[in-house]
């Protein structure tokens, strides 16, 4: 009988199986020594991905490659892991320096507050990760089958409005869960997030696990317990130390000795009593995701304490891991699956998690879901803290060079606290400003490319790589955001309707396009004999208390079609749509048919519904999480 043939699942899973590359920096640094060359495949497809390691494109994404993925060049976009988007100055300087001297003066900051540097040669990965272990940064665990970066609100702390500051909480889950060689070998990609902001700003709903704080009445003393009300002081003055930075070498700091993982936390023990009348904890939703098939996240019925969000999580990461279900297809793998195809509920999600933790969790209490929008903190936001403001700056495409990211470094050293933070809409935030240095920071910022107000088209636009550096993708992105947003602008000047307009470059979703107002997909299509960029038009996406998943409606057009197209659908809404009537409540309200006619400016009747066409090719999951 003759063998059967490996599949591409089982491959990578017998890969993972057989080694933890973060027990191998050796071979990294051997690799150096030897040049690209010395590579063998295992290391470029599978085990440089853990470390948030990925090879480049060759600028043409998916075109001239075979089985959906696009040649390669012996380069690497590395990605660093920055949890809860915390980012002092030095370490922006860090990557500044880096991004200069080993990545072509490219960054780009991602939807999950990670910063992407490209261009990196195998000679110099040694170096680039001592220096950025030298500043408290890492890289394990931004990319492959692990707990990606931990997000949360990047006013965690300066907020006025939040339930309590969660940074705390959000980096205890970064220290226990990335890097961790417990968790190293997950079915697929594992997305956190944890925000007590009113906006939801880190957008719970496409997460694997999402944590959002809410307040219930105080019903009864919890013995042997942190209190669920406290502030992260109340933990540290119990021996529950949190700290933003670290300048230690992950080296040295974990039995897997290259991974960058801290020790794992221990709560404090004893009767801890507090008098506030209500108690701040969170409620849990899981399995949300987007890429082909998206699915938003599932609340569960649980009340989770402020000292259980640390066992929950874990909880939840290993019935993930144990899914043995899940590790059959690639492209059926995330945690989403376990709904879409196998029957779970969030009831059967529950119990599964209390199996775990071997006690039963509180019912989930009532919360209010945000009605916002825009969840980008842009402009001269007062802090809670008197006389203190943040400073939202854009970073259009969020891409930002290192020039800028000195300059933001400096203002937020001179003017304030030398903190600033990345945002999961790709922009940067300076925090604890006085008001006296306030004019003078935004002028600095404006002057060097970083505008604090801007138009509502640059304010609401996400866009993925591309195929610039993505070998996924099948149409460049970066370039084309910035030019729509011109065209934009130009015809709808001043415009301030809230809009979210998201450009991805595959069918991946890296740039979110299913909870856009207008999400647009790149597609490949023949125009006079050459085939040339297009987009696929899906419609009225949103979250919060709008929650919806983008419609496909049956249109495309090439790329430079794109601005006439949403021209004429902008025009239409302000022409028909309803006393303070929100663009994603109007287009709730159109058939797909009609918004397919407004679209292409034909009668319905002679509109032809174009199905979103999925390559021939399986589509590829090699390379995620690419904003």
């Amino acid at each position: 009988m003759p063998d059967l043939k490996e599949t591409k699942a089982q491959r990578i899973e017998r890969l993972k199986r057989s080694k933890n590359p973060w027990d191998h920096l050796d071979e990294i640094r051997q690799f150096a020594r030897d040049g690209f060359g010395s590579i063998p495949p295992e290391w470029l497809g599978t085990y440089f991905r853990p470390w948030g390691i990925y090879t480049q494109g060759d600028g043409l994404g998916v075109v001239g490659g075979k089985n959906g993925e696009g040649k390669s060049v012996p380069y690497f976009m590395v990605r660093i892991r920055i949890p809860n988007g915390l980012l002092t100055s030095e370490q922006a300087r860090t990557i500044a320096d880096l991004s200069d001297h080993f990545g072509n003066g490219v960054a780009d900051i991602t939807v999950r507050q990670n910063v992407q540097l490209h261009w990196v040669r195998v000679e110099d990965l040694p170096e680039l990760l001592e220096r950025l272990w030298s500043v408290g940064l890492r890289t394990t665990g931004a990319c492959g089958d692990v707990a990606r970066n931990i997000t949360g609100c990047p006013l965690a702390g300066v907020h006025a409005h939040e339930l309590a500051d969660v940074s705390s909480l959000a980096l205890a889950l970064d220290k226990e869960l990335g890097g961790n060689p417990d968790f190293y070998n997950l079915p697929r990609k594992f997305k956190i997030t944890i925000t007590a902001c009113p906006d939801w700003c880190s957008y719970p709903e496409i997460n694997d696990i999402s944590f959002t704080a809410v307040r219930r009445p105080r019903n009864a003393i919890l013995p042997n317990a942190a209190p669920t009300g406290a502030a992260p002081s109340d933990f540290e003055g119990a021996g529950f130390h949190f700290s933003s930075t670290s300048h230690q070498s992950p080296v040295t700091n974990h039995s897997s000795s290259s991974t960058g993982r801290r020790p794992a936390l221990s709560l404090p023990n004893g009767p801890l009593v507090t008098a506030h009348p209500s108690e701040t904890g969170f409620s849990l939703r899981i399995a949300g995701g987007l890429s082909t098939e998206p699915h938003l996240a599932v609340k569960v019925n649980a009340f989770i304490r402020w000292e259980q969000v640390l066992p929950v999580a874990r909880a939840i990461a290993e019935v993930f891991r144990e899914s043995e279900v899940l590790r059959q297809s690639r492209d059926k793998a995330r945690l989403k699956f376990l709904f879409l195809q196998h029957g779970w509920t969030a009831d059967t999600f529950l119990a599964a998690i209390e199996s775990k933790l071997g006690y039963k969790l509180d019912p989930a209490a009532p919360e209010q879901l945000p009605a916002s929008i825009h969840r980008d903190h842009m402009g001269v936001i007062p802090q809670k803290q008197p006389g203190l403001f943040t400073i939202g700056a854009n970073v259009i495409r969020g891409r930002i060079t290192p020039s800028q990211l000195r300059v933001a470094a400096d203002l937020a050293e001179h003017h304030g606290d030398a903190h600033l933070r990345a945002t999961p809409m790709q922009n940067l935030l300076l925090i604890n400003i006085p008001e006296s240095r306030v004019t003078s920071v935004v002028q600095e910022l404006v002057a060097n490319g970083l505008p604090v107000e801007t138009n509502a088209f640059v304010r609401g636009t996400v866009a993925c790589t591309g195929s610039e550096f993505c070998k996924l993708a099948l149409t460049e992105t970066k370039s084309f955001a910035r030019w729509l947003t011109e065209q934009l602008e130009e015809r709808f000047p001043g415009y301030q309707e809230d809009i979210k307009i998201h450009i991805t470059g595959c069918p991946n979703s890296c740039g979110q396009h299913w909870i856009a107002d207008i999400g647009i997909e790149g597609k490949k299509i023949k125009q006079d004999g050459q085939m040339v960029d297009a987009y696929y038009f899906c419609v009225g996406g949103s979250v919060g208390q709008f929650a919806s998943i983008a419609r496909p409606v049956g249109y495309r057009c090439p790329a430079d079609q794109v601005p006439d197209a949403i021209t004429r659908v902008l025009a239409h809404f302000h022409a028909h749509h309803h006393h303070a009537e929100p663009l994603q409540k109007f287009l709730a309200r159109h058939s797909t048919e009609s918004l397919r006619s407004i679209l292409s400016a034909q009668p319905a009747a002679q509109t032809e519904f174009v199905p979103r066409d999925l390559p021939s090719d399986r589509v590829p999951h090699n390379i995620e999480d690419r904003p």
